[in-house]
């Protein structure tokens, strides 16, 4: 593979990363990997079996750094077992709650990283074996028995669900004769949104911890004889001391709405140029035009009614999209149960008809819009703005959050506020062959998307002298 090359396009289609075919040898350090495929991307979303491996992956040593006497029962441990977990639910809500919070600080706390909602996809049937995603979650415990470090983790057979794309590579494996399935994704699954991923309580042991969870997520990746690990949409620091462990960087794009202590949304139109405040404020006329009434339910605001119409609204997007309806009925209804007030459902209404709505969760700092749907064969012009961007916004300033986080793509995000801001992810590639060829491919899409971010940066909705 010394000869192989990738495409110079960035943008993630199926084409968008090619390997010429030359002779192929096997890493090293992989040698007792074979060639048979067990899963291709353009197949179908069939479960894997994990490896037959003992749960109990190793037990660590903590170095004694010195602490005084009046130290916690956190900080007098100096043993650490790492096991792998099948179900979250094998962790208690509390403990794995504590490790998210510790890992990314109250003000900057995740909701889609807490217990409540990675164990509504389990048990709802969302991420799952049956739907490829095998939980294969990592848990630290000292000898105390506290949980000092979680990471969510999934054993998968397809490339589904992750917002990272990786169909390319796969379809390069395959060429190759070599499978790339299963690999091993640490992530939220379905839910581009950045945050921590090694979520390690905050103790004077933290930094080992963490080295030690990095340790046991390659181990892992070899004892499951996967192609590779993905940890995507992680932390910036994160990001970087994950590149001193091995693994390749790649960014991404995102458009982000930041707050800038306004006390009102006309108080943001003012920061925008005349152009594109005057056609925010022409769509934002044509709800009310159109007799449609848009309301913000919170937590017990929501009823059970709101979310079985939400789910219609939920499978019209994705069967016009031509997508795939990754979440079931129940995932909205055990959801809620479990998030409460952190959940925000903008709706609209045509008299007392509920015909569009807009899910967002509610972080530390941040408002994290995620789905939206209307009715089937229902048009209504500005809505899909108003319900998913301006009704976000809204909520943002009244709740004084720092931004608002609209999901994935979508240009047109620009010029109704929300600029372009870098997502990142890292790749241990276990073959040391494609490992090069990926990362050739993964610095020059880097180098295309920070002059695209870069040019729309410049072209922004915003005045001048607006930073």
């Amino acid at each position: 593979m010394a000869t192989a090359m990738a495409a110079a396009s960035p943008f993630l289609g199926r084409n968008s990363f090619h390997v010429r075919k030359t002779s192929f040898k096997r890493c090293t350090h992989n040698s007792d990997i074979g060639f048979s495929i067990k899963a291709i991307f353009w197949g179908p979303r069939k479960a894997v079996d994990p490896t037959k491996l003992e749960l109990s992956l190793e037990d660590f040593t903590l170095t004694d750094l010195g602490f005084k006497e009046d130290t916690t029962d956190f900080d007098k441990a100096r043993k650490l077992s790492v096991c792998v977990v099948s179900s979250i639910s094998e962790v208690s809500p509390d403990e794995w709650d504590a490790c998210s919070l510790d890992a990314a600080g109250p003000e900057k706390y995740n909701p889609f990283l807490t217990h409540g909602f990675l164990s509504s996809l389990e048990e709802s049937g969302c991420a799952v074996k049956e739907t490829g995603w095998v939980p294969q979650h990592i848990v630290a415990r000292d000898d105390c028995d506290n949980v000092l470090g979680v990471v969510p983790l999934y054993l998968k057979s397809h490339s589904y669900g992750e917002y990272v794309f990786d169909h390319s590579w796969a379809d390069a494996y395959y060429s190759y004769g070599a499978r790339y399935y299963p690999k091993l994704q640490c992530c939220v699954p379905f839910t581009p949104v950045t945050g921590p991923r090694i979520l390690v309580r905050n103790t004077n042991y933290r930094d080992q911890v963490f080295d030690i969870l990095v340790s046991a997520l390659i181990a892992l990746t070899v004892k499951f004889q996967a192609s590779s690990l993905h940890i995507t949409f992680p932390s910036a620091n994160e990001w970087g001391k994950l590149k001193e462990k091995g693994f390749l960087q790649r960014i991404g794009m995102q458009y982000h709405w930041k707050n800038r202590n306004y006390k009102s949304f006309d108080e943001f139109l003012m920061d925008m140029k005349q152009s594109k405040r005057k056609n925010i404020r022409q769509e934002r006329k044509k709800i009310s035009v159109q007799n449609l009434t848009m309301r913000r339910l919170r937590g017990y605001e929501i009823k059970a009614k709101h979310w079985d119409t939400f789910y219609k609204f939920y499978r019209n997007t994705t069967d016009n999209k031509w997508g795939s309806a990754y979440l079931t009925r129940d995932f909205f209804h055990n959801m809620a149960s479990k998030m409460g007030d952190q959940v925000l459902l903008v709706i609209a209404e045509e008299g007392d008809e509920f015909v569009a709505g807009a899910l967002n969760l509610i972080g530390g700092d941040t408002l994290y819009g995620r789905l939206w749907g209307c009715l089937p064969r229902a048009y209504y012009p500005s809505l899909h703005f108003e319900a998913c961007y301006y009704q976000a916004i809204e909520a943002a300033i009244e709740l004084n959050l720092d931004k608002v986080e609209a999901g994935a793509q979508g240009e047109h995000k620009i010029q109704r506020g929300y600029l372009p801001v870098t997502t990142y992810s890292c790749h241990y590639i276990l073959d040391d062959d494609f490992r090069k060829v990926i990362s050739d491919f993964v610095v020059r899409e880097k180098a295309q998307l920070e002059l695209v971010m870069k040019l729309l940066q410049e072209s922004g909705p915003f005045k001048d002298n607006v930073v």
